[in-house]
């Protein structure tokens, strides 16, 4: 799961509430986070900015969520999307695909820019044989 973190982030959703207090943004219903290749989808989403308006900090999506880049996707009940850093943490039953394969977890932290992903709690996958009788 790869993506260029420092692209635009466009959200689409049923409907926001913005809290003038703090700047964050609640979209709910059907939301869908697109940067670069990255598709984020959930049951809702908030969008907490940097303290010094220079943009977004965090997104912390929660049911239902879906994250697809090219061809992996992983699913889990809730995620914390670190703008900065480019680091995705998955939380609940977080089931990964990747090339085929599926790798199941309790949590999964992957790193947007690099690829990297580490999975714990319970891992479990399935790994083929060599195929000869």
């Amino acid at each position: 799961m790869k993506t260029d973190t420092s692209q635009p982030v466009d959200v689409t959703a049923d409907t926001l509430d913005v809290d003038q207090e703090n700047g964050s943004a609640l979209f709910r219903g059907n939301v869908l986070i697109i940067q670069a290749e990255m598709r984020l989808s959930a049951d809702s989403v908030l969008v907490i900015n940097k303290a010094d308006g220079g943009g977004i900090e965090r997104l912390e999506a929660r049911g239902n969520v879906l994250l697809v880049s090219g061809e992996d996707a992983a699913e889990a009940a809730e995620a914390d999307y670190t703008i900065d850093n480019g680091t995705v943490d998955m939380r609940g039953n977080v089931l990964l695909t990747q090339a085929g394969n599926t790798l199941g977890a309790q949590n999964m932290s992957v790193n947007l820019a690099t690829g990297n992903a580490t999975l714990s709690g319970r891992v479990r996958t399935t790994l083929s044989g060599s195929g000869k009788n």
